[in-house]
């Protein structure tokens, strides 16, 4: 049940889009643990809507930058953006909210879906260099609801260390989850960071940055969509190594992926790292049984 406020304010958003409609149906959608999401029905018109009544700061307006960046490749489908609103400083205020196309996808994921979707972000990983060769955003975004710090580095190892691996860390110290043996193996892994990731070559290219089964969809046609983006400009290997950490992805995503821009020796011992940050940040927000996994492989990185 939505508030009369919240249904105003749709309204009035679908008004601006040229859709007149004073009657809207809401039915509800199996999404994630942060938003509330459902499809939205105007008049003949539908929409895919979510919705959080105390959302971080600009987090839908972020995820609206995301998408568009994503779009500009002209490879990976995503959805169409048409509006977001991130409230107002007063209350009652309406949730923040982002309106988009609606896709849907009743199939479960297929072969064919996995070999586009390898083949689709490989195209994206080489033909999406980050303007002025750094790694970074211009701005920082969010990783779930979790801050996720985006300032340029020219350096990759120490992109990873400074605005990766150590914003977790001082999170998981306030939240009290980094014991001082935790955070003692974590120290020792810092400093070797730039040997393990310093024998390849580090190109900044667009990464969806959140790139897990949960936020690939199929289309009707059967083609790939991916939502739900934490888009910077890192190292690709990052992205493929986050596709492996809870599974879900068929062997016909990386066949395509590596028959297009092959992956460079060694990426099974750095993908630990790469999964690090994800399990680091998954221990800030859900609790300790991720943190057996952390102290795990921060303890064979160290060796």
């Amino acid at each position: 049940m939505i508030s009369q406020e919240f249904k105003k304010k749709i309204i009035e958003t679908l008004h601006l889009l040229g859709i007149s409609s004073t009657s809207i149906r809401l039915e509800p959608l199996n999404g994630g643990c942060i938003n509330h999401a459902a499809r939205l029905t105007a008049g003949n018109h539908t929409f895919f809507i979510k919705w959080n009544e105390s959302p971080p700061p600009e987090m839908f307006q972020k995820e609206a930058r995301g998408l568009a960046l994503i779009k500009q490749t002209n490879t990976i489908r995503v959805p169409e953006v048409l509006a977001y609103f991130d409230g107002v400083d007063r209350k009652p205020s309406p949730p923040a909210f982002i309106l988009m196309e609606y896709i849907p996808s009743g199939k479960p994921l297929s072969s064919h879906t996995f070999k586009n979707l390898g083949e689709q972000l490989a195209q994206m990983h080489l033909h999406s260099l980050a303007p002025g060769g750094k790694f970074g955003l211009e701005e920082d975004n969010y990783l779930g609801t979790t801050l996720q710090k985006n300032q340029w580095h020219e350096d990759w190892a120490t992109f990873f260390i400074e605005q990766r691996i150590q914003p977790q860390m001082e999170l998981a110290l306030r939240n009290g989850k980094l014991p001082p043996f935790r955070r003692s193996l974590l120290e020792k892994l810092i400093i070797r960071i730039p040997e393990l990731l310093g024998n390849q070559t580090h190109q900044p290219v667009l990464l969806h940055g959140d790139l897990w089964i949960g936020n690939v969809l199929n289309d009707p046609g059967n083609h790939a969509v991916v939502i739900d983006p934490a888009v910077y400009y890192g190292d690709r290997e990052a992205e493929i190594a986050y596709t492996q950490l809870f599974g879900g992805f068929q062997p016909e995503f990386y066949l395509s992926y590596q028959q297009v821009f092959p992956l460079e020796a060694g990426f099974e011992i750095r993908k630990d790292l790469y999964n690090l940050y994800h399990l680091l940040n998954h221990l800030n927000l859900f609790g300790e049984p991720y943190g057996l996994q952390v102290d795990s492989i921060a303890r064979y990185l160290i060796g």
